[in-house]
């Protein structure tokens, strides 16, 4: 069954709307820690657009399954057993509703975590016709999409969390290079070093350019007597 939703805004990985069923079991262990897990999920998607926008991520005898469509995320929670294809076909149900809100005040009005309730009912009623996969609706979706394949990528969050961690870093590592050069250029003991040579190395470069100058002048000077 289908335990968990939420969807959310992958510009910045803000929660947008939950499943108003969970909003009485906040004081559950079990799902708090899912919770926390699928707005973690929702981060990492938001930081890695390298991400496949249709992922089943697995997690103990869980599976979150997310579609990413037109900057918004939804996420569901399942267990592992829940037909997968009946699962995404859930997620599209919920983007269509979506697709009948005015986009700009999703992505860029909202600023609160879940402060789109109206959409919050609307995931609620649209999970209860999912709750089931015997009902002659929900087998009449799965044999409609038997023959169809279901372009998902599977990943373990774990993994993914590596990843990105690693990624995290590289990029840290390739900063602190770049700043570590940056900061002996401009370092005081350079600044001191310029303020002290300049001067001289000005001064040597003028009488060069006199000495060479009047060497010119000299030869021109020994020709001419010699004509």
């Amino acid at each position: 069954m289908v335990k968990l939703t939420i969807v959310g805004r992958v510009e910045d990985g803000l929660p947008l709307a939950q499943d108003q069923i969970y909003v009485n079991q906040q004081d559950n262990a079990s799902f708090l820690f899912y919770k926390q897990q699928a707005e973690l999920l929702l981060k990492q998607i938001s930081k890695d657009p390298l991400l496949h926008p249709r992922m089943t991520i697995l997690l103990d005898h869980h599976s979150f399954h997310f579609l990413v469509e037109k900057k918004i995320c939804y996420i569901a929670l399942s267990d592992s057993s829940y037909p997968r294809k009946l699962l995404f076909q859930y997620l599209q149900d919920l983007q269509k509703e979506l697709d009948h809100f005015d986009e700009t005040t999703l992505i860029q009005t909202t600023s609160k975590p879940y402060s789109f309730v109206r959409f919050s009912k609307i995931i609620g009623r649209i999970r209860k016709q999912y709750m089931d996969t015997r009902t002659q609706a929900n087998l009449s979706k799965l044999n409609a999409s038997r023959k169809q394949e279901l372009d998902v990528v599977t990943e373990h969050l774990n993994d993914l969390i590596q990843r990105r961690q690693r990624l995290e870093t590289s990029e840290i590592s390739s900063l602190d290079r770049r700043m570590s050069v940056s900061s002996i250029w401009c370092s005081r003991y350079l600044q001191d070093i310029a303020l002290r040579w300049t001067p001289v190395t000005i001064i040597i470069l003028v009488i060069l350019v006199i000495f060479k100058s009047s060497l010119i002048m000299t030869d021109d000077y020994l020709i001419s007597t010699m004509i």
